[in-house]
């Protein structure tokens, strides 16, 4: 958090055109973080909670040791019987339930949720959160809202009277300027929508992609992925960062850096050695820009992860993985 209140958006400042220093920094932020990190609370700045719900937040850009912007994450919990106040923004949000059931209400309309459903909160949404039964309700909350801000999107707050009121017209339909035909999108993904592949990358279930075109979500890529108890995924090199929620399971990730060479054009030097990172149920790790990963399996139960990345990336041109081995499984599936 910034000394005067929450930081949107991180800048960026050098005396050098070079950036190296700013990378090395990143890198040596710790990339597994646990219930134990709260880097916001959710007091200052925020306009959702209310007496009884609650917000806090894992990785954001004004985290004290910086990871990313790209991506940020939070958790809202609803006890039983409650609800958060409400507010609408510009900037789209996906929630993963973690637990228990409930509903939204968004732009005037209703979506039930449940356990395992990926929900999405669309652009230049007035949204809620509901829960009527006699169980908590907890989301995991993944959200590209920095590269709003970043494009000066900045039309939020709470419901209520416009400032100026006297200045402007009457009421037009907002909707006008959206992509057409995404309010017969889906606002909410459950298990039912989607099917497990088996991938290079492992077994995969897809809730949001570039593929997905009946998803109304256009900022964050999400998919589950599932470690058979002693295998590891595919060892895959990629552009984006990446935020990877343990739902189940221990293991470890191994990270190697990818140094860039620029000499008649750009090579790839891929680090010898790899960091290693140990993970459990309730952890996030961040993968940062630029590195190859490989998730492993080890404590004798599979190992069940989410998986965050902003589509920005792939918009720039960064929409391929590269594999340096598949995994196991997939493997298997191939003709010798």
């Amino acid at each position: 958090m910034g000394k005067k209140g929450r930081v949107f958006v991180r800048g960026l400042t050098s005396e050098t055109y070079g950036l190296g220093e700013f990378r090395r920094r990143q890198l040596g932020v710790e990339r597994v973080r646990d219930d134990s990190v709260v880097v916001d609370d959710a007091k200052v700045a925020h306009s959702g909670d209310s007496a009884e719900s609650r917000t806090w937040w894992r990785i954001g850009p004004g985290d004290e040791d910086f990871l990313t912007q790209t991506i940020q994450v939070h958790f809202v919990e609803l006890p039983p019987q409650s609800s958060n106040n409400g507010h609408g923004h510009q900037n789209e949000a996906a929630f993963y339930i973690l637990q228990g059931r409930g509903y939204e209400i968004h732009d005037d309309q209703r979506y039930d949720w449940t356990k395992d459903d990926l929900v999405f909160v669309h652009t230049d949404s007035v949204h809620r959160h509901f829960n009527p039964y006699d169980e908590t309700a907890t989301a995991l909350v993944v959200k590209a809202k920095s590269t709003w801000m970043f494009m000066g999107l900045w039309q939020q707050g709470r419901s209520g009277p416009i400032e100026r009121e006297e200045e402007f017209g009457p009421r037009e339909d907002w909707s006008r300027i959206w992509t057409p035909g995404v309010k017969e999108r889906k606002k909410v993904i459950g298990v039912a929508d989607t099917t497990w592949e088996t991938t290079p990358l492992g077994r995969v279930r897809v809730m949001s992609s570039p593929e997905r075109t009946d998803a109304r979500i256009f900022s964050v890529d999400v998919f589950e992925l599932d470690i058979p108890a002693g295998s590891r995924s595919g060892r895959y090199w990629k552009m984006a960062d990446e935020v990877l929620y343990v739902l189940d399971g221990s293991g470890y990730a191994l990270h190697w850096e990818v140094e860039a060479e620029i000499a008649e054009k750009y090579y790839a030097r891929v680090a010898l050695e790899p960091t290693r990172h140990e993970i459990t149920k309730g952890d996030t790790l961040y993968v940062p820009q630029n590195h190859v990963c490989q998730l492993f399996a080890y404590d004798g139960t599979p190992l069940r992860l989410l998986s965050a990345q902003n589509r920005v990336f792939k918009h720039l041109g960064y929409d391929s993985v590269h594999f340096m081995e598949d995994a196991p499984e997939y493997r298997a599936t191939q003709a010798p």
